[in-house]
């Protein structure tokens, strides 16, 4: 989905994360408290004493578990009505129940605000279609748990015949701000005898939005987003056509925690498992279109062994 690369350098690293997580609390919205009549009916979610109690302090005395995502269909989206849904609001309801608190979510408004929510510690962690690599476990710990690969998006029928990233050389390709896609592409147009043009813009809807109205001909997208808004045409996804051949740079989506809160870290990985284990997740995965997609161990900085086939 998206990679924020953000490798912060002693010296500039406080003034870095200040100015983007100020930057990026401008354009979030209100959080939203997650509900649990629907989850809560799954196997395996239920009061797990053990866990809660593992939480650090801070958590259990609140009461609230912060975490903060963004939107990237069917991982985050909004509703017809504006609430929050997809695979990480199931995700959050149900680890709610299992821990014994309640779970306020917060759309921070772009992909490029999640690291810095976390190294601000403004929320207690992530669940957004973020993906794993190497240089962003430096920065934080990583909980992997679900598979995505990179897709190409095109408008319906793909009337430009796109087949491969290197058709993409000379093209309009919109790609959110900060991003792994991003940089994908990037290193593809440096490849290009006519460079790509990259339209590098802040929110996943109005890349989308580009290509759908033809000021992109294309995005390079995580494929779970890509083939669900295809098939389920969301919101700005209307006329919009994945090309399912292609895949690319498979590997893990993770949440994010700070390094100096294992606590809270191995807490959630076991409830996970605990959701893996008595089928929860798997049944919440395939709501949303994406059962391959689903991990069978919950695992933490994995990126290196890039498992998915």
């Amino acid at each position: 989905m998206k990679n924020v690369q953000t490798v912060l350098k002693t010296g500039i690293a406080t003034a870095l994360v200040t100015l983007m997580s100020l930057s990026a609390h401008a354009a979030e919205s209100a959080a939203e408290k997650m509900e649990v009549a629907e989850v809560g009916k799954l196997p395996g979610v239920v009061l797990t004493q053990k866990l809660a109690d593992g939480l650090p302090a801070s958590i259990k005395t609140a009461g609230v578990l912060k975490v903060a995502t963004d939107l990237t269909p069917p991982i985050s989206f909004h509703d017809d009505d504006g609430k929050l849904v997809g695979i990480d609001a199931d995700i959050a309801a149900a680890l709610g129940v299992i821990l014994g608190v309640n779970v306020h979510m917060t759309d921070v408004g772009a992909g490029a605000a999640i690291v810095p929510a976390i190294l601000s510690k403004r929320f207690d962690m992530t669940i957004s279609g973020i993906n794993d690599d190497v240089e962003l476990e430096k920065q934080v710990d990583v909980i992997d748990y679900m598979y995505d690969a990179t897709t190409i998006m095109t408008i319906k029928d793909n009337p430009l015949s796109i087949k491969s990233m290197e058709d993409l050389c000379g093209k309009k390709v919109a790609v959110p701000v900060g991003t792994f896609q991003g940089k994908m592409v990037e290193s593809a147009s440096a490849k290009c005898k006519t460079p790509i043009d990259i339209m590098a813009i802040p929110k996943m809807p109005d890349v989308l939005q580009a290509v759908r109205t033809g000021r992109a001909d294309a995005t390079v997208n995580g494929y779970a987003t890509s083939v669900y808004t295809t098939e389920h045409q969301t919101g700005n996804g209307k006329g919009l056509q994945a090309l399912p051949d292609i895949r690319l740079a498979v590997g893990y989506l993770g949440m994010l925690t700070t390094k100096d809160n294992p606590e809270l870290r191995d807490t959630v990985v076991a409830a996970l498992q605990q959701m893996v284990d008595s089928g929860a997740y798997e049944t919440i995965m395939k709501k949303w279109s994406l059962g391959p997609l689903a991990v069978k161990t919950v695992k933490v900085n994995d990126a290196a062994s890039m498992p998915a086939e």
